[in-house]
């Protein structure tokens, strides 16, 4: 199991999938930030679309990833909505394999 670091977090959630989509959360650009005190971790995140029928599937998906870490005592999954999610956001790597 990793420790607990950003990094490992970050690398935890691209374990997490858009389940329309198909590719991970990380490399589609969604997740905008993560903060880690005293083992509570924060992720702010987004969805493709504000009408996602998903995010709470999505949401799940991430608490459930991160209480894998050892140390995460919890974690809280904030969604915003500035800046809003767009293509560009996406990694190389995913926008080579979704053709973008």
């Amino acid at each position: 199991m990793a420790q607990l670091t950003k990094a490992s977090v970050l690398e935890q959630l691209k374990t997490v999938e858009d389940p329309e989509i198909k590719y991970s959360i990380v490399d589609l650009g969604l997740v905008y930030g993560v903060k880690i005190d005293k083992g509570m971790v924060v992720v702010d995140m987004t969805f493709t679309s504000p009408s996602c029928p998903l995010g709470p599937f999505i949401i799940s998906e991430v608490e459930a990833a991160v209480k894998k870490l050892k140390g995460a005592k919890g974690v809280t999954v904030n969604i915003v909505w500035e800046p809003l999610w767009s293509p560009e956001r996406m990694s190389d790597e995913a926008k080579v394999a979704l053709g973008i």
